[in-house]
């Protein structure tokens, strides 16, 4: 009987330790990352653990290093960080994930340090190298169209827009087309515009414009929805294998820089097609979220893809919807109150800029957003345009309801302090680009705006000591989108010149790194699950080489990305 109980003992015991063993088995982390400057990102000021453990893509443990090693199994990867710098992956305060990719398959003619266009020779002479380039010959065998992006009639020596003439050199059998920087006009040769059936009596769009020789005729530079409607033409003719290229390429770009959750800020029909193919074939990696435009149809918004839990399928959703208000700052189409500093070509007399739509159809689009409680993403540069959108959203919110809207203004660029008081009361989350401080901020003060105004582009400062929760975008492909340029110009102002650009609107590199984190993860809707070090959020992960709350502030664009991990996963390493 002795025996038996001794033997039933020894069994139970065996039982326990097997029991424990499978406890510490299942509970041990899969990955622990230690040794490195850990900010968490919550809270107000810098908060910094010895160690992250992650489990099945999730935080697990944030703590000390002591305790993380009681997680550890016989498969779990410690990672030393070696001195390097650990945070919250980086969310896309505002960009357009799809045309990044679709950019990067063009000629870039972006200005220096970032490419090669600095006068119209360059840009000839780039175009005419890309046409021979494998992405020049597959463009043009796909879309018809030898394609270039990202001049910049303010950087270039002769301040103004190639013309139709110029292009011509490129190519006379084919036609051409080259995208200005901000998106918001281009430039096609004399082919496109036969093509295209543009001549003297043809009539400038609503919300566009086709500037002019003396005669009247088209000089083939186009303003506003002029261009787009050349452009959208030909991103429509995109087939599958296309889209797949310009997806992946848009998630590359987006990776290598921090950013594992990217927006497509105005998705057309077409785009909407390819970015939900890609996700029905689990092409996506990173989380993407698009808003298509809301003037194009909402019948998307019915789809799959739209929660208004705002929850991923296949890494895919539709967020909301996006309007446009107004144009570009620097390509002088931008709608403000107050004349231009320096007028465009062509025009006389107090010029403004103008808006794309009248203040009733406006209020029509942000009224069926409100009433359906869609979120909004609002382009509005010009202080004229603010004022159109502040006055619809007021009306919309007073007529639907719609308490935790969450509402965007992006860019407000000519934002006017007496226009903040208004921001609050509504709500409404400003996503600013301040790397206008750094790419066109000489040109503000010289051309655009000239000085005062010019010094209170993207206000960062004013708006968060108003209390209001802002992001800080790249606008990509109109820049790219690089995280540590992003934090650089709102932490610095600093122009390509040397001058700091309304020095009081600077903030500290740790507010900037919120605008990347935690507080774009509010944008979002995704608070709970993005943005911070928390136990239970997301393993989305990025590696700096160094930290930028303790580098020189002037030091923050060397800063390197040398890794980013998805949920656990590494989707880059450089």
């Amino acid at each position: 009987m002795r025996k038996i109980n001794l033997f039933l003992c020894v069994l139970s015991l065996l039982s326990v330790i097997s029991c424990q063993q499978k406890v510490k088995k299942d509970a041990a982390a899969d990955a622990i990352y230690v040794n490195g400057d850990i900010i968490t990102m919550e809270g107000d000021s810098a908060n910094y653990v010895e160690a992250v453990a992650l489990k099945n893509g999730t935080i697990m443990f944030v703590g000390s290093q002591a305790e993380a090693e009681k997680l550890k199994g016989d498969s779990t990867k410690v990672i030393d960080l070696q001195g390097k710098t650990l945070l919250p992956a980086f969310l896309d305060g505002h960009g357009h994930f799809y045309n990044v990719g679709f950019t990067s398959a063009c000629a870039n003619l972006l200005p220096p340090p970032d490419g090669p266009g600095q006068d119209y020779a360059s840009i000839i002479s780039e175009l005419n190298r890309y046409k021979d380039t494998e992405d020049g010959k597959l463009m043009i065998q796909k879309f018809g169209w030898i394609i270039g992006n990202g001049y910049d009639d303010s950087q270039l020596s002769e301040k103004d827009h190639p013309k139709a003439t110029d292009l011509d050199k490129v190519s006379t059998e084919i036609p051409v087309m080259i995208v200005h920087q901000s998106g918001h006009l281009a430039v096609i040769n004399t082919k496109a515009m036969q093509l295209l059936g543009y001549n003297k009596s043809t009539k400038d769009p609503k919300g566009g414009t086709f500037r002019r020789n003396a005669d009247g005729t088209p000089n083939g530079v186009l303003e506003e929805n002029a261009a787009f409607a050349v452009l959208f033409t030909v991103l429509a003719k995109s087939d599958a294998e296309m889209a797949d290229k310009f997806i992946e390429k848009g998630q590359e770009e987006y990776a290598k820089k921090g950013y594992l959750t990217a927006q497509d800020g105005r998705t057309t029909v077409e785009q909407m097609e390819a970015l939900k193919s890609a996700a029905d074939r689990g092409k996506f990696y990173l989380d993407v979220v698009s808003y298509p435009d809301i003037t194009l149809g909402t019948e998307c918004m019915s789809d799959d893809y739209y929660s208004p839990q705002h929850t991923y399928k296949n890494r895919y959703r539709i967020g909301g919807v996006k309007l446009t208000l107004d144009g570009s700052p620097q390509g002088k189409t931008a709608w403000l109150t107050q004349c231009y500093h320096v007028n465009p070509a062509g025009q006389k007399g107090c010029y403004t800029g103008y808006p794309v739509m009248s203040d009733e159809k406006a209020d029509e689009y942000v009224e069926l957003a409100f009433k359906n409680k869609w979120q909004i993403l609002c382009h509005t540069n010009g202080d004229a345009a603010i004022d159109q959108y502040l006055k619809a959203v007021e009306d919309a919110e007073k007529k639907y309801g719609y308490d935790d809207h969450r509402t965007v203004i992006i860019h407000a660029q000519t934002l006017r302090k007496d226009q903040i008081p208004t921001l609050v009361k509504l709500k409404i989350l400003p996503s600013l680009f301040p790397m206008h401080t750094y790419y066109w901020g000489d040109w503000h003060v010289e051309s655009v705006l000239g000085e005062p105004r010019a010094d209170y582009i993207s206000p960062c400062r004013d708006v968060i000591d108003a209390g209001l929760t802002i992001t800080s975008h790249h606008d990509a492909p109109v820049t790219f989108p690089n995280s540590m340029r992003v934090l650089d110009a709102t932490v610095n102002r600093v122009t390509r010149s040397g001058k700091v650009l309304g020095p009081d609107q600077r903030i500290t590199p740790y507010e900037g790194l919120k605008t990347l984190t935690d507080w774009a993860a509010y944008q979002y809707f995704e608070e709970n699950s993005k943005g911070t070090l928390t136990v239970g959020k997301l393993g989305d992960l990025v590696i700096l080489d160094k930290n930028p709350l303790k580098v020189n502030p002037l030091e923050i664009n060397k800063i390197e990305i040398l890794e980013s991990i998805k949920e656990g996963n590494t989707v880059y390493k450089k």
